[in-house]
């Protein structure tokens, strides 16, 4: 079966072998040398070589720790918006208390940074900035240097969503000064669900100091604490570690420049063949994610008819929209485990089912 989705994505062998191992004790000394070395290994990856931690969540546990970490209740915080995740982002923020100031694109359109500029310009007591690197609703990668670029020269915090970029699209940490960088174990890293990481600077450990949002289980400091006597804070989900402890090997022996090249080969070539097809591409082509490819559904086509035919009869499983988007575009996930022999199949797949549902 060819899974195509966003997210749960294919495990290698290696990946799925490793969690079939017994269990270890997680607070011995064996998991202690594995931790370690899985958050020096992140750190390369992340490109950074401040803190790294790892939660046991999906990744939406992540951007809430981002949030609690940094923020106190009251605190005006800038939520640049152009698609699902980035709404959850800010959705989370209002949970607890921050006054949400939106700065709204449209829904595939990319992030303006002259637009964040004139509104953080016109909020001077905004504290932190909450962006979506690579938006998986859309299909769309937001220019997340000028972003930063134009949040920092404000002093302000910037809090990263890159669930569905980090370890696939380029994204240096520190050269970009990105304060809060949060991903995922389902996507690029090629790990089943269970594992957010996260990265954390030094400014980002000055808000922490003063931050009054309530947090326990997602509290940085006590998970700083526990990873210096290589533990965490609470009970991990050992099983993921031993296999993102293989990924992280296969990632590095690969090389992040080629796995970057491999990402953007392979996206394009998605890109092409939707539209070789017929098709056309729901977001700005001139910033396409190399991860996830979104499609306009056809005028008379069902979009449910299509995935389901996709999967009971050309082994291809492939998402479609969420909320406002659902039932009007397909999306194509091409992350982590996948080469361009992959995605020809699944193109092909579609090129043949398409005819079938109009």
């Amino acid at each position: 079966m060819q899974l195509r989705i966003p997210g749960p994505t294919p495990c290698p062998p290696s990946s799925l072998q490793a969690m079939g191992q017994q269990m270890m004790n997680h607070r011995g000394a064996e998991f202690a040398e594995m931790i370690r070395s899985i958050t020096e290994r992140l750190k390369l990856v992340f490109q950074t070589k401040g803190d790294v931690f790892l939660l046991t969540s999906s990744g939406t546990g992540g951007m809430e720790a981002a949030i609690v970490n940094t923020l106190s209740p009251g605190d005006k915080v800038l939520s640049v918006s152009n698609g699902f995740f980035s709404e959850r982002f800010a959705d989370i923020a209002i949970a607890y208390g921050a006054e949400v100031v939106t700065l709204g694109f449209e829904w595939g359109r990319p992030i303006d940074a002259g637009k964040v500029d004139r509104t953080l310009r016109d909020n001077p007591d905004i504290k932190a900035v909450l962006v979506t690197h690579n938006e998986t609703s859309t299909g769309m990668t937001n220019d997340l240097q000028a972003i930063s670029t134009t949040v920092k020269s404000f002093d302000k915090l910037l809090l990263v969503d890159a669930i569905s970029s980090l370890g696939c699209i380029d994204l240096p940490i520190d050269d970009w000064h990105c304060d809060v960088v949060v991903t995922g174990s389902q996507k690029g890293w090629m790990v089943p669900p269970g594992l957010a990481m996260v990265s954390v600077s030094e400014e980002a450990w000055r808000a922490h100091a003063v931050a009054k949002m309530p947090r326990c289980y997602w509290d940085f400091a006590l998970a700083k604490d526990c990873l210096q006597k290589g533990q965490t804070p609470w009970t991990p989900a050992v099983s993921c570690c031993y296999a993102l402890d293989k990924t992280l090997d296969l990632m590095l022996d690969e090389g992040l420049e080629s796995i970057f090249t491999r990402h953007s080969r392979v996206g394009r070539l998605t890109r092409e063949g939707v539209k070789s097809s017929g098709l056309s591409l729901f977001s700005d082509e001139n910033y396409a994610s190399d991860t996830v490819t979104a499609v306009n559904v056809p005028d008379k086509v069902n979009a449910s008819k299509l995935i389901r035919l996709l999967q009971d009869e050309y082994d291809v499983v492939i998402a479609g929209g969420q909320e406002r988007l659902s039932g009007r575009i397909l999306r194509i996930g091409h992350l982590g485990s996948v080469s361009e022999d992959d995605m020809r199949s699944v193109l092909e797949a579609i090129s043949k089912a398409l005819p079938r549902v109009r």
